[in-house]
């Protein structure tokens, strides 16, 4: 899992449990139909929204953007370099059986080993990173959708709260905890949309963007492998995607 994720998590859910269980009842913070009515009535709104499939697939798209590595760009050019070396050298067809860790480029290799022209690999690669930032896009918006239902689904169960302890005002010992009950439910609501649902949105907007910079980076590697550059004019070319410090350090390293 991405250990910023992890930790965000941990110390989030520590900070909360702390001032739960530092207070005089942490039972008091129980609630059933508090939330039952938060993650209920979350739930069914978000999937009025939504098909099932979107739904169910964004949890799988928030599950492998925590817990799958990204590539490091510096490590993929020096990569394409090599690649783009043996293709000099040997031809497309030297590239067959060379093991390559990223799928998206091993794609791309195996298109030109198969003989594609430059405009049909261009689009093929093309159509599976709009293909996959419209997954990620779909993902985004289920969990900003989350973030967004939780907190209102919490004023309902505290308006419902609300309602039935004034309908029992006769009693006046029974307000201070039917309010503290009803006040549950807009915690419950703030907690899943701040501490999980919008982070979780965030997170996977940033993990769009960089894979789709890897992607343009490969895109463009492939390109030129096939084009025929020089293995030097090709990292020079695509280290202009890196920051200017790690271009820095990449030319120390040579």
């Amino acid at each position: 899992m991405d250990l910023a994720t992890l930790l965000g998590l941990v110390a989030g859910i520590g900070v909360m449990g702390g001032a739960i269980v530092i207070g005089p009842s942490a039972g008091m913070f129980l609630n059933p139909p508090g939330l039952l009515i938060v993650l209920g009535g979350t739930f069914a709104a978000v999937m009025m929204k939504f098909t099932l499939g979107q739904f169910l697939g964004a949890v799988k798209v928030a599950i492998k953007a925590f817990s799958s590595k990204a590539s490091k760009p510096e490590e993929l050019i020096t990569e394409i370099g090599e690649l783009a070396n043996i293709a000099r050298k040997e031809g497309f067809l030297g590239l067959e059986g060379k093991e390559v860790d990223n799928v998206f480029l091993q794609n791309g290799v195996q298109m030109l080993v198969d003989g594609h022209g430059p405009e049909v690999v261009k689009q093929v690669l093309n159509k599976e990173v709009g293909q996959s930032q419209e997954r990620h896009l779909i993902g985004q918006k289920i969990f900003k959708s989350i973030g967004d239902s939780a907190p209102a689904m919490g004023m309902i169960g505290t308006l419902i709260g609300l309602v039935q302890m004034l309908a029992n005002m006769e009693d006046p010992k029974s307000i201070g905890p039917a309010m503290a009950v009803a006040l549950l439910t807009t915690l419950y609501g703030a907690m899943i949309a701040n501490m999980v649902a919008l982070p979780i949105a965030d997170k996977l907007s940033l993990r769009s963007k960089e894979e789709s910079m890897i992607k343009s980076v490969i895109i463009d590697g492939i390109a030129a492998i096939q084009a025929g550059y020089n293995p030097r004019v090709i990292e020079e070319l695509l280290s202009t995607y890196l920051p200017t410090s790690k271009r820095d350090k990449a030319d120390e390293g040579e």
